[in-house]
């Protein structure tokens, strides 16, 4: 079945489940059951019967899923065992964070160039790559079939660059720019605001103080 046809909600928390299976397979554990799937997700067991009904696998009354079987199923619903290419727009200090960052690997995600409008810092060596000028992104995102643009520049140039990804055929991107993008509904973005996240964190730091 394809990812696109599970609910969001569901979707987000696979990965959580995939976890808790990977460790126990390393552990050698065969079997891990609704309710251990769910306390890695923070969801009922029932939560995590129902959403794994959107993949081919069923658990076993009275000793759950088959670890091994399952995070193979997921592993293939989720597309981890696929090779995907990246570039990456905005040389900075979170960019360059990204672009070194190793555990887009498992996920079978390869950042393949990192590009920025800056003549300083084009040209120079960051996480292993050449920074490469934004006007070369559609040449490059052509010769290497890219499937995803990550952005981490300043919001008012989010808007641009993102035009900029999907004129080169780009369809699915993950956005890092505190701003809203507007793109033809045919193209996926993820958001991915670390200020908003950081305002719910200061809330829970205020609200304990409070105490």
């Amino acid at each position: 079945m394809p990812p696109t046809s599970i609910p969001v909600p569901s979707l987000r928390r696979l990965p959580s489940y995939l976890r808790r299976l990977h460790i126990a397979v390393e552990q050698g554990v065969a079997y891990v059951s609704s309710r251990q799937l769910g306390a890695a997700a923070g969801v009922p067991a029932a939560q995590v019967r129902k959403d794994l009904t959107w993949v081919d696998q069923e658990g076993r009354p009275g000793r759950g899923y088959e670890a091994r079987a399952l995070a193979a199923q997921l592993e293939l619903t989720l597309g981890l065992r696929e090779q995907k290419r990246a570039v990456l727009v905005g040389a900075g200090n979170l960019g360059s964070a990204l672009a070194a960052y190793p555990g887009f690997g498992p996920c079978g995600l390869r950042i393949v160039a990192l590009f920025d409008k800056d003549p300083a810092v084009v040209g120079k060596r960051v996480a292993g790559f050449v920074v490469q000028p934004v006007d070369s992104l559609a040449r490059v995102a052509a010769e290497h079939q890219v499937d995803m643009g990550i952005i981490t520049v300043p919001a008012e140039a989010a808007q641009s660059v993102a035009e900029a990804m999907v004129a080169a055929g780009i369809g699915v991107i993950w956005n890092y720019a505190p701003t809203t993008l507007r793109l033809d509904a045919g193209i996926y973005v993820q958001n991915q605001d670390l200020a908003a996240e950081l305002a719910l964190l200061s809330y829970q730091i205020v609200r304990r103080r409070g105490e």
